[in-house]
């Protein structure tokens, strides 16, 4: 059966309810570990010493063994210990919404991101930034600033504040909120300080 429209959050929180109670070591050692080893043999897939595989055969191999892969086991939420499926009907409705471009920033700091297939002469976007990385707040500002300067970095990914006014940002306290919104300003400050107000975050 077709699907008629790709799922909505409310589909996914749905599904991830109603889904399959698994344990996480079950899923990471044995569901994952066992399906990989499975596809893997069934689709011959070998990368010999290319880390990037060239060849069409293989990349559609590639491409059909992630689909099956993603169809027969699905994903899992650490949060509930369950599992949501979806159908491949649904993978491909996803793929076909899936915007064929990006544009990030603003002015003469924008950036546009195009999909790149293999040996492409588009530029590809480097993104700059400690990307999640415990940062302490007293240097934030300077760390996130010395990606900005950068010529070369066309887009910044933020760290991560590990405290805010010398409390820790611990999750589900109203810390994690602060230092959020901490961030946000401090990678502002750092754009501006670096000359480049409109890099996109």
């Amino acid at each position: 059966m077709a699907a008629t429209r790709p799922l909505t959050i409310s589909d996914v929180y749905e599904r991830f309810v109603k889904g399959k109670k698994v344990a996480e070591s079950d899923w990471d050692y044995t569901i994952i570990p066992t399906k990989l080893t499975e596809l893997k043999e069934k689709y011959k897939l070998n990368f010999g010493d290319k880390i990037i595989p060239e060849d069409k055969q293989t990349i559609n191999n590639l491409f059909n063994a992630g689909l099956e892969m993603l169809v027969e086991t699905g994903y899992y939420c650490t949060d509930l210990g369950r599992v949501m499926k979806v159908t491949e009907e649904e993978v491909w409705e996803g793929i076909k919404k899936t915007p064929t471009k990006l544009i990030l920033g603003e002015g003469r700091d924008i950036a546009r991101f195009y999909p790149r297939r293999g040996n492409s002469p588009v530029k590809p976007i480097i993104q700059g930034g400690p990307t999640g990385s415990p940062i302490s707040e007293d240097i934030f500002i300077q760390v996130m600033q010395s990606y900005a300067q950068e010529a070369v970095v066309d887009d910044l990914v933020n760290g991560v504040m590990t405290t805010i006014e010398g409390h820790p940002a611990k999750t589900n306290t109203p810390y994690e909120v602060l230092a959020t919104m901490a961030e946000l300003r401090a990678t502002k400050e750092a754009r501006i300080r670096a000359g480049r107000p409109g890099l996109g975050v």
